[in-house]
């Protein structure tokens, strides 16, 4: 398989880029930074350096010519704002979505968050109330398509070394904590 992967130099998406390419299959790393594409590049993908925030579907599309699915793994990640929640987690995931239509490829798989469905703890700071609400719009982005797609939610993701065990169920699942190793096995 050809795979594309949004977001191949994050915690998850390094991961499946080498989890993939080591049965074989052939994987494109969107990347923002040039400086990362060494590491992709070191885990058996090749790479694609584009920015999402700023990139039309049509400069996308270019990169996904011949992949049978793509994975959005992406995210403004820890430290961001309110801004960057909005305009990676949901707007990126939509553009992957726009680019896979242009291009004719049908698999699409969203990497979301659980508790996307939950009322917001009030609690919480703008910046998580952010980040659960680009998710949502996002999941629900893809679903409007007609793109064959899968949503993954996983519970609050780790470092810790790989279990090979998930419990893999539709909503409402119990949180739990979940390692990146297993979430892109999954994947």
């Amino acid at each position: 398989m050809h795979v594309v992967i949004a977001g191949a130099h994050g915690k998850i998406g390094l991961r499946l880029v080498a989890l993939l390419a080591g049965r074989g299959d052939v994987v494109t790393g969107v990347v923002r930074n040039p400086d990362h594409r060494g590491d992709v590049e070191q885990a058996g993908g090749t790479v694609a350096v584009l920015d999402l925030e700023s990139a039309t579907a049509e400069e996308l599309a270019v990169h996904l010519t011949d992949a049978d699915a793509v994975v959005f793994t992406a995210g403004a990640g820890p430290g961001s704002g309110v801004a960057r929640k909005d305009t990676v987690d949901r707007a990126a995931a939509e553009l992957l979505a726009e680019a896979a239509r242009l291009a004719e490829v049908r698999r699409y798989l969203l990497v979301s968050s659980t508790g996307v469905d939950e009322p917001l703890d009030p609690g919480r700071d703008e910046v998580w109330a952010a980040y659960v609400k680009a998710k949502k719009a996002a999941e629900e982005a893809l679903r409007a398509t007609d793109l064959d797609w899968t949503i993954l939610r996983p519970g609050r993701l780790t470092d810790d070394p790989g279990t090979g065990r998930v419990l893999l169920a539709p909503p409402p699942v119990e949180r739990a904590d979940v390692t990146r190793d297993d979430t892109a096995a999954v994947l």
